[in-house]
Order: structure tokens, then C-alpha cells, then sequence
């Protein structure tokens, strides 16, 4: 018999105090100590606490009444706001303009933004703007006499490199652990949209969202964001994932300039490379992505990228996977040029395309029907000189009212109660009611059949 462990994905925030320091002399003598560093970069990592305002529900009906609440001056409802929690971490990095990172789920419903210095001092912040598909918020705060933490390149972190987490955990402030970095590029996790993770093993617990992970130099080269966990007891095992600094300081720039991330698009399906393909497309090694399709008058078609290009690098840096070409490709700002290197026919080709921004609008199928709740859908472009579009399913919640209607990720939905709907406007026209049963037509993949959801 096996005995299987369930491993919960859990994001690192909480609800407050300790500090330590380590002996720097021993019998007279000096001894090894990260003292000194951890000294230097607890003055840029700060505690983050949030509050937000609910509406108390008015227990005396005649406060129902419109006509009373207007004669008698009484609001709808009244306006509680909640106190400030304890709830994760945020790291300086820019001290003379008081810019702050920290994770999008910390502060996420947020009306109000606590921040609390290494010294004491406790000021407001302002939130600058925040990228949920990735986990990063850019806070600003006024204060006098901040200190910022250097970057590091994270590209040049390696497996076994010792490192170094700053953070809040159960609200514990200025908690110091230490470990090494046990593995580079971690994805597929199903916590971002996109992931390129560094995995350590130095204790972080819920609180550390938002945390520094720094070298021995006390140079940030991640944010602390997440643990992996088993069965959901939100303990540390030696598992926890960091957002890569220089991943973090493009969306940086971007929510600082726009308030918002404008990611591109390419306009291209693609699948990972394997042993087989890569013989069969006459390449040495099983790297790259395989270029399954080309959107007509998309950046790729405008490249000259054709179906059955194996892509290998972009702009020089070498792609070994879809989910590392996702990451590289939405991390481009709009309306830059970028080098495609591809094999084709055995031979390299280098193809240069501009990054055209996706306005790919996506929403919860609940808003149509609560047979598609949990469903994650929006409209994606075939032909950008037809703007022929199809409504496609984003992502599926498992256990959802979707997910038991047997709609999956990457579907493709043609029809709905046999009419054809080919956008979100046209699937509201076609659902007439949210308790109506649904007929839907579906292709996934090369494979079309019709799905009843009663």
C-alpha cells in the first residue's frame, strides 16, 4: 500500500514580535556570524498591515424603507472599518521615493495600507499599482531617512548558493532564517499565472509574502511567496518559492510608469519538445517549443514564423520550455522588437517581431450561468485581419460547477444551446436565464463533442 500525502500550495500571509542576535565572540575569539549583513538589510524590509471597510447590515427593518433612510437622513448602511491586521511583508527599493514591494495577495481588498519601519516609525502607504497574474504590488510611502535594498542579478543565482529570508512570519517582525537555494525555475505550480520561482529551503511561514531572500552580500534576489505544505497544515518543511528580483523589476517599472502591466502577445500555439519531436524535426536536444500554430497577421506571421519552427532563444536567451517562453514573452513591454531564433529544416534562422499588447478581457463564467461557475473565460483572436475570435476557457477551478460539467482548461467553446457564440458579449445574449441547463460544443485540442450541464 502507498500512502499518499496531500501537498497544499499555500500563499504566506497571516495575523502580531521577536528579534534575535547572534554572539559575534566566542572564548575571545571572533566566530563566523551573517550578523553584520542581516544588520545591514533589516532596515529596508518592513512590516505590512491592512485594513478595509465592510457594511454592518441595519437590524431594524424600517431602515429598509427608502422613504424613511431620505426623511430621516439615515444612510443605507452604515460603514465599519475593520483594525489593521498583521499580514505580510515589503521590501524598499527605492528609498528616495519610497517605493516598497510586496506580494498582490497581501494587500489585495485593501483600503488601507499599514506600514511599520525596522525603527518603530508607522506610516500610510499609497498603492502604486499591482499585478495579480504574477503576485507583485508596488507601494509608496513619505518617510525620512528610509533605506533601500541593493539588487542582485537573479539570472546568475545558482543551486547551492546560500541565502538569506527577512520577513514577518505569524507576525513575528524581522524574523532571520537561512538556507541554500534548491533549485532555479520552478513553474507549473498553479500559483501565478506566471512562475519562474527559486526554491529554497530557509524557513519562511505565512507572514513571509512580500519577504526579502538575499544573498550573503545582503543583495535581494527574490521575494518570498509561497510554501508548499502537507495537508494544508501551513507549516514550513523546507519548501518555499521566491519571485526572481530581475523577473520583479520589469514589473516593476511597468506598474510605477502605468499603474498596470501591458503584456504582449506573440500570436503563436505552441507545445513543449520532446525525445520523439526532436528527432522527428532534426534537433540535437530535446529544448525549445514546437510552433503548433501561427495567428494570420499576428507578431509571429509578421516575423515569417511558421508552423513547425522549433523556437530555441529570444533575444540570445535560450528557451527550454513553453512555461519559460510565457514568461519571457509576457514580461516584454508593448511595441518592442525581439530576436526569434528557430530551427527550421535543421538550420537556424534569426526572426525579429514586435510585441503586440493582448487585450484578452477574462471573467468568471458565474456572471453568465452557475453552471459555469469557476470557469475562467474570455475571448481569444484567431485572425487579426478578420478579428475572427472564439471563446475560450482560460482555466477551470477543480470541484467547480464547471469543472463537474466537464469544461477544462484550453477548451474551445463553439456553441452554446446550439447557437454559435464566438465572444463573451454573444454567450450573455445566448443565456437567457442562470438556472437554464446548458448544450455546449466543444473542440478540445482536435477532438469536438457536445457537453450537457444540467
Amino acid at each position: 500500500m502507498y500512502k499518499t500525502v496531500r501537498l497544499i500550495i499555500l500563499l504566506l500571509t497571516v495575523s502580531p514580535l521577536a528579534q534575535a542576535a547572534l554572539p559575534a565572540i566566542v572564548s575571545g575569539q571572533p566566530v563566523p556570524s551573517l550578523a553584520p549583513m542581516v544588520d545591514k538589510v533589516k532596515p529596508g524590509v518592513v512590516n505590512i498591515a491592512t485594513s478595509s471597510r465592510s457594511r454592518s447590515v441595519q437590524s431594524n427593518p424600517l431602515l429598509n424603507d427608502p422613504f424613511f433612510r431620505y426623511f430621516f437622513g439615515v444612510p443605507e448602511q452604515q460603514q465599519q472599518e475593520s483594525r489593521p491586521q498583521s499580514l505580510g511583508t515589503g521590501v524598499i527599493v527605492n528609498a528616495d521615493k519610497g517605493l516598497i514591494i510586496t506580494n498582490h495577495h497581501v494587500i489585495n481588498g485593501a483600503d488601507k495600507i499599514h506600514i511599520t519601519l525596522n525603527d518603530g516609525r508607522e506610516v500610510m502607504a499609497e498603492l502604486i499599482g499591482s499585478d495579480a497574474k504574477a503576485d507583485v504590488a508596488v507601494l509608496k510611502i513619505k518617510a525620512d531617512n528610509l533605506t533601500a535594498l541593493d539588487m542582485a542579478d537573479s539570472d546568475k543565482v545558482r543551486v547551492g548558493d546560500f541565502v538569506v529570508a527577512v520577513g514577518n512570519p505569524y507576525g513575528l517582525n524581522q524574523t532571520v532564517t537561512s538556507g541554500i537555494v534548491s533549485a532555479l525555475g520552478r513553474s507549473g505550480l498553479g500559483i501565478e499565472d506566471f512562475e519562474n520561482f527559486i526554491q529554497t529551503d530557509a524557513s519562511i511561514n505565512p507572514g513571509n509574502s512580500g519577504g526579502a531572500l538575499v544573498d550573503l552580500n545582503g543583495h535581494l534576489i527574490g521575494m518570498n511567496t509561497a510554501i508548499l505544505a502537507p495537508g494544508g497544515s501551513g507549516g514550513n518543511v523546507g519548501i518555499g518559492f521566491a519571485i526572481p528580483i530581475n523577473m520583479i523589476r520589469q514589473i516593476v517599472d511597468q506598474l510605477v510608469e502605468f499603474g498596470e502591466v501591458k503584456r504582449g502577445l506573440l500570436g503563436i500555439s505552441i507545445q513543449n519538445m520532446s525525445r520523439e519531436l526532436a528527432q522527428a524535426f532534426n534537433i540535437p536536444q530535446n529544448k525549445g517549443v514546437v510552433i503548433a500554430n501561427v495567428d494570420d497577421g499576428s507578431p509571429a506571421d509578421k516575423a515569417g514564423i511558421k508552423v513547425g519552427d522549433v523556437l530555441v532563444a529570444v533575444d540570445g536567451r535560450k528557451v527550454g520550455n513553453a512555461s519559460e517562453l510565457k514568461n519571457i514573452i509576457g514580461m516584454l513591454r508593448v511595441g518592442v522588437d525581439v530576436e526569434l531564433t528557430v530551427v527550421r529544416d535543421g538550420s537556424k534562422k534569426r526572426l525579429t517581431a514586435t510585441i503586440k499588447e493582448s487585450r484578452q478581457q477574462k471573467v468568471d463564467g458565474q456572471r453568465f450561468s452557475k453552471r459555469l461557475s469557476g470557469a475562467l473565460l474570455g475571448t481569444v483572436e484567431d485572425d487579426a485581419r478578420s478579428k475572427q475570435t472564439y471563446l475560450f476557457v482560460y482555466d477551470v477551478k477543480p470541484g467547480s460547477a464547471a469543472w463537474y460539467g466537464r469544461l477544462r482548461k484550453g477548451d474551445l467553446i463553439l456553441s452554446v444551446n446550439k447557437r454559435k457564440v464566438r465572444n463573451l458579449d454573444e454567450l450573455a445574449g445566448v443565456i437567457s436565464s442562470k438556472e437554464e441547463p446548458l448544450l455546449l460544443s466543444i473542440q478540445r485540442g482536435r477532438e469536438s463533442f457536445f457537453v450537457l450541464m444540467k
